[in-house]
Parts: C-alpha cells; sequence; structure tokens
C-alpha cells in the first residue's frame, strides 16, 4: 500500500543556514525585471478572465493551462528548457 501524500512543509530538506541562502537566492530571482513583469501579466490576465481560477498563464504559448502542462513543459520536463535561459 502506497504511503498518503503529506500536505504543506518544506519541499526539501535543507538545514537552517541552506535555506537561508536559498530564499535568498529565490527572493533576488522573483524580483527580477522579467519576472516581475511575467508576475503582472498573470495578475491581468486573472482579472480579465476569472474563470480561469486554477489555471496558470502559460507567457511562451500566450494562453492558459493546466498547473501540471504548464510547469511541466506540456510533458516535455524542464531540463530542454534551460538551454534556452539567458544569464
Amino acid at each position: 500500500m502506497a504511503k498518503p501524500k503529506k500536505k504543506g512543509g518544506p519541499k526539501q530538506k535543507l538545514s537552517a543556514k541552506a535555506a537561508a541562502a536559498k530564499k535568498a537566492r529565490d527572493k533576488k530571482r522573483a524580483m527580477r525585471a522579467d519576472r516581475r513583469a511575467k508576475k503582472a501579466e498573470n495578475q491581468r490576465k486573472h482579472r480579465k478572465n476569472p474563470s480561469m481560477k486554477g489555471k496558470d498563464y502559460d507567457h511562451k504559448d500566450k494562453k492558459f493551462k493546466s498547473v501540471k502542462k504548464n510547469r511541466g513543459n506540456d510533458g516535455k520536463g524542464t531540463k530542454k528548457e534551460r538551454l534556452n535561459i539567458k544569464k
């Protein structure tokens, strides 16, 4: 019998020092201009389409998708997407 999935809590088991460093890295990344623009666009789209609650806006395909499809790159995984990221 499979174990039931846990809800909430940390996804990764990190030390306090590592968790603090990750939090700082994630915050820095989230506050970049391109990420802020995508967050703002997502909010505008959701305000115009309240019926799309529970869906993610895919900035690449310019449409709403299920969270699973959007974050999983339509079943292709996200490793290949990393090749296209600008540094």
